[in-house]
């Protein structure tokens, strides 16, 4: 059952459409034909290859850029009905939200963005927006999935308004099909963001515990984890680490959604906030978490940055992970002739600035098990197993 939209939601009947105009479908509505054309894309089904934390083969229960997104998604579109928004347009957005990421994680995203740095860097929000408007070519009349602007305003305005240091990609784009990026984007935008803050904390603890980096005692040095975790032992005494853990996260979940909904249902009410204008124009954004929601994700965000994504285990499997980037970025650099033919055939004749642009395309796009193979193909690197 769809609820009604709220005044302020996007409709999907109100979208201000494609680049290139198509029919409607008769059984589904604009932003759903946009979750389809996301879920059959090859880059979609790519990011199951993708790191979130740990690399991709050290086992098969750790989350990887697919599942986030998943998890994302279902978190997404649960707060968009409560609030009354188009929980398609929320649920779209974060499926594609992580499509430009890199293999590696952050670790190859950071590297590179260094490899990139005299030729405009590498983000991966502006990647996706790549991907999802000329990349990914599947369809016979255009590049790109050609999907509708509320779906590209909200990858493109993942963080908020872009006022300055556009990256490229965004650029190209919007000259074409303006997505007025110096505004906020819909509040189902900005409900597919906060998701995202809400599930990976939840799931790197869940993962980090399962890897052996973190301990329960680990987690209760901080004091509300400490509580929540006193809380579910006192239901249930006696419960194995894993189910501890995740009971820990329910806990957890709950309370940031519930944050999120009071917090942005007093701020709709507060602001007067009528039309998705009222959201798009105001200075700063209509969905948040209050003050003390916001404390306590910046205290988890810390205690993962110290014990697990510094954890020496994960900076030697991040290090190696930098290498492979780097060493493909040189290698394709000096001899493009190693790329496949379709890539090599995009570089011959181009000037060292559009060369490293698709060479960085070519990077972003691989899997890790794909980029540690023509590591070791090319290179003969040898990429351990760093002993999870």
């Amino acid at each position: 059952m769809h609820n009604m939209l709220a005044s302020f939601a996007c409709d999907p009947q109100k979208t201000r459409g494609r680049l290139y105009s198509e029919h409607p479908t008769s059984y589904r509505n604009e932003f759903q034909r946009d979750k389809d054309r996301i879920i059959h894309s090859n880059a979609f089904r790519r990011l199951e290859y993708k790191t979130q934390v740990f690399v991709n083969h050290e086992g098969d229960h750790y989350r990887n850029r697919l599942t986030h997104s998943i998890e994302v998604a279902s978190v997404a579109r649960s707060i968009a009905e409560a609030l009354g928004l188009s929980s398609d347009l929320a649920e779209a957005i974060s499926l594609a939200h992580d499509m430009g990421h890199t293999p590696f994680g952050h670790a190859g995203e950071d590297a590179l963005n260094e490899c990139m740095q005299e030729y405009g860097g590498f983000c991966h929000n502006a990647q996706s927006i790549k991907l999802l408007t000329f990349l990914e070519q599947r369809y016979a009349a255009y590049d790109g999935l050609n999907l509708t602007w509320e779906l590209l305003e909200g990858i493109a305005k993942h963080n908020g308004p872009l006022i300055s240091n556009i990256p490229e990609a965004i650029k190209l784009y919007n000259a074409k099909h303006n997505l007025a990026l110096n505004t906020y984007a819909s509040a189902e935008a900005q409900v597919s963001s906060l998701s995202d803050d809400i599930a990976y904390h939840g799931h790197d603890i869940e993962d980090a515990v399962r890897a052996e980096l973190i301990r329960v005692d680990d987690l209760e040095e901080v004091e509300f984890l400490a509580q929540y975790i006193g809380l579910v032992r006192k239901k249930h005494p006696g419960l194995h680490i894993n189910r501890l853990v995740y009971e820990l996260i329910r806990y957890l979940n709950h309370y940031f959604v519930d944050d999120l909904l009071k917090m942005t249902r007093q701020n709709i009410k507060n602001y007067n906030i009528e039309t998705i204008d009222d959201i798009r124009n105001r200075t700063s954004p209509v969905v948040i978490f209050s003050k003390d929601a916001e404390e306590r994700l910046v205290t988890i965000k810390k205690f993962l940055f110290d014990k697990v994504y510094y954890h020496e285990k994960v900076l030697t499997m991040t290090f190696q992970a930098k290498q492979v980037v780097r060493k493909l970025f040189d290698l394709y650099m000096n001899f493009p002739e190693s790329m496949p033919k379709e890539w090599h055939d995009l570089i011959v004749d181009k000037v060292e600035l559009e060369r490293a642009r698709i060479v960085s395309d070519y990077i972003a796009g691989m899997t890790d098990r794909y980029a540690i193979r023509e590591c070791q193909t090319l290179c003969n690197l040898k990429f351990e197993n760093t002993g999870f």
